[in-house]
């Protein structure tokens, strides 16, 4: 990527750092609000993780997409089809690892249907799967349409989405009970292979809810190309670039031209949240323009602060770690505390004469984490920090031996 463009670095680099600081916590039943998904319908400021990560891995499109216009639809398909696959398959993957469980005082492998209980198996679907499946069906889009064909199919997708929701629902057809994705992915993908964290077979990264995702790589992508750019959009407002020109710097209309898209997309989740609320579960259609306005926001600062002040400090560079090599950190991330599971420290026998364990990362929250000042919440936000400067320090090595590891 351009130099010029090191803030979109260091964006992706604090949108990995904060899904990692959130999936990993001490507890998960000791929780700062903010660190915490809303129940339902709203948004926290951990609902902004996933989205902003899909509209980084848009904006990364931007700067690719031209090689590939120029290389021809052979390499396109070939380059796009390998990363689809391969994100997937690492996210299936990271569901299964580490393949075997303790039953017991026994490890048994883990079977893609428990034949014990044919309602649990092994989830198909996740955070890298939908990673996956957005970015393929984006590239699709804006490889070969133009522009503004873009815009309205993207337009036409959120409208059709909510047009699903309302009239394939049930009584109350954006709850949990009633919402109709279920019963497609129940009919797909089987009940064993869903999420079961609601309480019910419910997944957040379902097919459905994919469909307004794949918008939110898209709006990524645009917002890349006007970056790109230095902020002109000749397909839509020529005389607007003329006159900018002619007003001052480059970079001070790309980047307010910027905050007011983002005011409006903001504006307009907000106000489509009325009918349609703002939810990630489901991953509603103003869910994508609210998240979407506040990226393009977010961004919008770091460029300001980061290419026109020219700031850079131990901050910029502590994300910038994590966004030279996203995609293998927020796996190792996941593979680490699974494997570490399998390690058992014995801790004692319990009242009806079991044995008693715990595992390297329980000991190390339970014994130093949890045992930090304050309401237990601070316990569990050091462990996740503590869990997060280890992701960071493998980073770092990485990058000082010019080891980049990409799909």
């Amino acid at each position: 990527m351009n130099q010029r463009y090191y803030s979109l670095d260091v964006f992706r680099g604090a949108t990995v750092a904060l899904m990692i600081l959130v999936n990993n916590p001490g507890s998960w039943s000791y929780l700062f609000s903010p660190l915490g998904h809303a129940d339902w319908h709203g948004c926290t400021p951990t609902d902004l993780v996933f989205p902003f990560f899909l509209f980084a891995v848009g904006n990364a499109m931007a700067f690719v997409m031209p090689r590939l216009r120029e290389s021809g639809s052979a390499v396109f398909w070939k380059k796009v089809l390998k990363r689809t696959v391969l994100i997937f398959l690492i996210g299936l993957f990271l569901n299964w690892w580490p393949f075997v469980k303790w039953q017991g005082d026994a490890l048994v492998f883990k079977q893609w249907v428990d034949p014990n209980d044919p309602g649990q198996g092994i989830r198909i679907l996740g955070v890298l799967q939908r990673i996956a499946l957005a970015y393929c069906f984006a590239s699709i889009l804006v490889y070969y349409l133009k522009e503004k064909t873009v815009i309205v199919v993207s337009a036409a997708l959120l409208l059709l989405y909510w047009l699903l929701c309302a009239a394939f629902g049930g009584q109350d057809p954006y709850s949990l009970a009633s919402w109709f994705g279920t019963a497609i992915d129940k009919q797909v993908l089987g009940v064993a292979h869903l999420y079961k964290g609601e309480g019910v077979p419910f997944d957040p990264e379902g097919l459905v809810s994919t469909l307004p995702a794949i918008v939110q790589v898209v709006l990524g992508y645009m917002a890349g190309c006007y970056i790109r750019s230095g902020g002109k959009v000749n397909w839509l407002w020529s005389s607007l670039d003329t006159v900018a020109e002619h007003g001052g710097h480059r970079t001070y209309r790309m980047l307010s031209g910027m905050f007011v898209v983002a005011i409006l997309l903001c504006l307009m989740g907000m106000f489509w949240g009325l009918d349609f609320p703002i939810n990630k579960k489901i991953w509603t259609s103003s869910y994508v323009l609210y998240t979407t306005g506040l990226a393009l926001m977010s961004i919008g600062v770091m460029i300001w602060f980061i290419e026109v002040l020219k700031v850079r400090n131990g901050l910029t560079r502590f994300f910038d770690v994590f966004g030279k090599n996203p995609l293998f950190i927020f796996v190792l991330s996941g593979l680490l505390p699974r494997l570490l599971g399998l390690l058992r420290i014995k801790t004692g026998v319990g009242d009806t004469g079991e044995t008693l364990y715990t595992t390297p990362l329980r000991w190390f929250y339970t014994e130093i984490c949890a045992k930090a000042p304050g309401p237990p919440e601070v316990g569990s936000f050091c462990y996740a920090l503590a869990f997060l400067a280890l992701c960071w320090a493998i980073g770092y090595l990485l990058d000082r031996k010019g080891i980049y590891i990409k799909v």
